[in-house]
Parts: C-alpha cells; structure tokens; sequence
C-alpha cells in the first residue's frame, strides 16, 4: 500500500455542464457516483446543452439535501425532487451515443429557459442501460450516466502542480471538472495507473482524457480565458488531443471517502 497516493476532493456534478458539488464521500455506481451528472439541460430540438456554447452554465449552482436537488442562479433558486420525471421518453444523443431520458417537470424546464433566455428541458436518465458507451480502446461497452464519455475522472495533484508552474495566472482543479482528485508523486502519473482500489472500490483506468475549449472557462465567473490550453498543448499534445487526467470505469459498487488509500 502506498501513502502517497491518497483521495484529496471528491467532486459530482449532478447536473452535466452545471457548477460541481465538491463531498466528503460518494457511493461509486456503474453509471458514475450516485447522482453524477443523471441530468442535463436539452434544446427545443433534443440537442444537449453544454458550457462549450453557453458558458453561464458554469454559474449555476446545485445543491443536494432531502432528495431535492436545489439550483441557484445569481440571486434565484429552484428545487425539485431527485426522483421526480414525466412518463414521456425522450431520445437524446450525448456525443455519439444514443439515450433515453425523461422530462423532469415542466416547471423546472420553464425556469432554466428563462435563466438562459431560450427554450430548454431538464432531463433525467433513469436508468442502468439508457446509454451505453464502447471503449475501442478496450473493446468493451460500459453502462454510462450523461457524462461525456466515461463515468469518472481522475486527476492527480502533481499535475495540477505541473501546469501551475508554467502559467502566470494560477488554476484550481475546478478547471477540470474532476470526479476523484489523489495525492500523486509525479505529473500525469495517473495515465498509466491500470487497476487499483479506493474504499470498498475496484476501479480501471480506461484512458487518459482529451480536453477541449471548456477548461478555458474560468468557472468562478463564466469568462473564456486562452488558458490552459495554449500551455497544454505544448507538452501534453498527443496524437491532436491534449490530455489532462485519465478516464476510469469502477468494477463494483460501493462508498469512497476523502482520505481514502488509493491500493494497487
């Protein structure tokens, strides 16, 4: 067992592309940790919405307590229940991977439209299966939530480290959106982790993950900054993709904590 490698933060975000909540502890599930990035917001043509064209979603705040997950805006707040949806499903595509969700209500889409002035719905993926994403890299086909890609991410602090020391204007962890930040010895160290266990954990690393314009935005206040990928891409370029942190599926279920071991 090694102590350097240790859970410093542990991050869901319940809502894709909205403001993170960072936790103590989470229950690790297929899809993702529990409440992980299950809903996300969806146009008047089905199409997700993410930061990447509308970066004021990073000011929107969630909060969970009580089964409610509770959204603040500037000076506006919302809630609805964590097990509420309409009957009605929804197929919406993330990326390249077909799913199917549901309409949470139709009151919390009104309020989302309003607060980003177009028309849009909140959707909830219900359950195990809706979307499935294959890994060509591993040539498996894993049960996702409505993450990107992959139902965690992982960051080592070296890294983050690393790339401070090459910017003038310092960045939080916050950049990347991470699922489990450890403790690590060396940068980016954490790519060639294989597998390895955290709590009552097992997990797998997939693959190192590539980035783009949204780690720009700077989540404090919504601005596009030209860091840090112009500094990235100069030494973490890789076959025409900039990697920072590295995608990992878990193998079973179970609760991880801050402080928690990482064991190889």
């Amino acid at each position: 067992m090694s102590a350097v490698h240790v859970v410093k933060e542990i991050y869901i975000y319940p809502i894709k592309s909205l403001a993170g909540i960072s936790v103590q502890s989470a229950l690790a599930e297929e899809m993702g940790f529990e409440n992980d990035r299950r809903w996300m917001l969806i146009d008047a043509d089905n199409q997700m919405i993410t930061q990447r064209e509308h970066r004021i979603m990073s000011q929107f705040y969630p909060q969970i307590s009580d089964g409610k997950i509770s959204i603040t805006f500037q000076d506006q707040k919302h809630e609805f229940s964590i097990n509420e949806h309409l009957e009605n499903a929804i197929k919406v595509n993330v990326w390249d991977d077909k799913s199917e969700v549901v309409e949470v209500n139709h009151a919390t889409s009104k309020w989302f439209s309003q607060h980003l002035g177009f028309e849009c719905k909140l959707v909830k993926i219900r359950k195990i299966g809706s979307r499935k994403h294959e890994s060509t890299r591993l040539k498996e086909t894993f049960n996702v939530s409505l993450a990107d890609g992959y139902p965690y991410l992982l960051i080592g602090s070296k890294s983050l480290d690393f790339l401070n020391d090459k910017l003038n204007e310092k960045i939080t962890i916050k950049r990347f959106r991470p699922n489990i930040v450890i403790s690590s010895q060396n940068e980016h160290e954490e790519d060639d982790f294989n597998t390895f266990k955290i709590g009552e954990v097992q997990f797998k690393n997939v693959k190192p993950c590539g980035r783009c314009i949204m780690v720009n935005n700077d989540p404090e206040n919504g601005r596009l900054k030209k860091e840090p990928l112009k500094t990235l891409s100069k030494y973490r370029n890789v076959n025409n993709s900039v990697l920072f942190g590295t995608n990992i599926v878990s193998l079973n279920s179970g609760n991880i904590k801050v402080g928690d071991a990482v064991v190889f």
